[in-house]
């Protein structure tokens, strides 16, 4: 299924060819069905969603928020285990998360100068948690979490409806434990243009959060170029996961993770660096053995075909490359994994040692499983409370302050041209001279 490629036998033209990611096909295409989509709910609102509703969810519905009824039925149809797990989650989350809140900042940058930095929630945040082949009531967590402690006044979140037009109902209670109050039965690009421009039934946001299919991702990418639209949190692609191994690793426990984020999807991509050739050899047996256990094993097969099991000549290697890759998700199944950590330059979120399974991030461990994919991890961080706040800076300066820092201003906006700069300070600093 998967054959070993000895890294320092390619050419550096082949080297940067297999990492390369699953190529997105038809993105033309896709960009213009999904401006059509985000036009009509512009124009048509409320009648444009439940057309839309009706042609890809095949599913008639009146009014798109669920009603509180609809959550007490929820409470009563999730076994109380799942709801246990759904609390322990959360704490684990709220943990972690709780303590990304930075302290406002006050500087007296000079004498006379005081300067300050002030955070401030966001003030309409959307979430969009998708329900295809199965409800992410675990996304759920990871966005309703911070954005509660962040302390957004307004929380609203989308999810397509199911066959009988209701919403699952575990996503249901998983929204209400993070108090969110506001859930509406649209999916879709057209779910984003909603949250995006407002509709007669969803309320406008200022930023939008959530994963979702190539015409999601594109709906928001889209909606965040109009001045009237929203931003968005992370640029989506396929999930990915890359291992690093040496001879210490388990061959089931790396298998295990490598099949983990292959059933995510078809164009899901995982790869294997490892320092010892025989340990490949078993690890790709442990491949073929689990696979045939997953009820996702026909997806998980064709993301094999996106993946590598690749031979480095040791940890060195194996870091510079993972670097380039900069993956979403980094597995160290090596001996004394936190001695690397340091050289861990371009990561979404890493996992070390061999009780540490990716699986426990995605839903538990406290850290937030939004990360940044197809290299994004090179500029871009995973989600946290910062991505539900934004950040003003304050200045206040006395008259001594002013007339201490009047020579340098005067200097740069000579420098500039900007006379009417220079001006602003200029008759305050007269003023000054009059009163004295």
């Amino acid at each position: 299924m998967l054959s070993t490629i000895i890294w320092n036998r390619l050419s550096p033209v082949e080297q940067v060819a297999l990492l390369q990611r699953p190529t997105q096909n038809n993105q033309g295409e896709l960009l213009s069905k999904v401006q059509k989509i985000i036009q009509s709910v512009q124009i048509e609102g409320d009648n444009a969603l439940r057309e839309m509703t009706m042609q890809y969810d095949c599913v008639q519905i009146n009014e798109f928020k669920v009603s509180s009824d609809a959550f007490i039925q929820a409470r009563s149809a999730v076994k109380d285990s799942t709801v246990k797990a759904l609390e322990r989650a959360i704490a684990q989350l709220s943990a972690f998360h709780s303590k990304q809140k930075t302290a406002d900042l006050c500087v007296e940058t000079s004498p006379g100068i005081m300067c300050q930095r002030q955070s401030r929630p966001i003030q309409r945040v959307g979430l969009y948690i998708p329900a295809g082949s199965a409800p992410l009531v675990s996304t759920v967590l990871m966005l309703g979490v911070p954005a509660k402690i962040a302390g957004n006044p307004l929380r609203i979140l989308c999810t397509p409806p199911r066959l009988d037009g209701t919403v699952d109902p575990a996503i249901l209670v998983a929204a209400q434990l993070c108090g969110i109050e506001h859930v509406y039965r649209v999916g879709g690009a057209q779910a984003i243009a909603a949250m995006a421009y407002g509709t007669q039934s969803i309320p406008k946001v200022d930023k939008i959060f959530g994963p979702g299919n190539a015409w999601v991702t594109q709906a928001k990418i889209c909606v965040s170029q109009e001045v009237d639209g929203a931003i968005y949190d992370l640029p989506a692609g396929p999930s990915e996961v890359l291992v690093i191994a040496d001879e210490t690793a388990n061959p089931a426990f790396v298998a295990a993770d490598l099949l983990s984020q292959a059933e995510h999807g078809a164009d899901s991509q995982v790869l294997l660096l490892c320092t010892n050739r025989s340990l490949i050899d078993n690890i790709r047996v442990a491949i073929e053995e689990q696979i045939a256990t997953l009820s996702r094993k026909h997806i998980a097969m064709q993301a094999l075909e996106n993946s590598r099991l690749i031979y480095v000549a040791d940890l060195k290697e194996a870091f510079s490359i993972s670097n380039e890759y900069a993956p979403e998700h980094l597995i160290l199944q090596i001996k004394n994994p936190n001695a690397y950590i340091q050289d861990i330059k371009c990561a979404g979120s890493v996992f070390l040692g061999p009780w540490s399974p990716e699986s426990a991030g995605d839903y538990a461990s406290g850290t937030n499983h939004v990360l940044p994919t197809y290299g994004f991890a090179k500029k871009l961080s995973g989600l946290s409370i910062n991505d539900f706040m934004t950040y003003i800076t304050f200045q206040e300066l006395t008259q001594e302050g002013l007339a201490d820092i009047a020579p340098t201003i005067a200097e740069l906006t000579g420098i500039e041209g900007l006379d009417g700069h220079q001006r602003a300070i200029d008759i305050r600093l007269e003023a000054s001279r009059t009163r004295s």
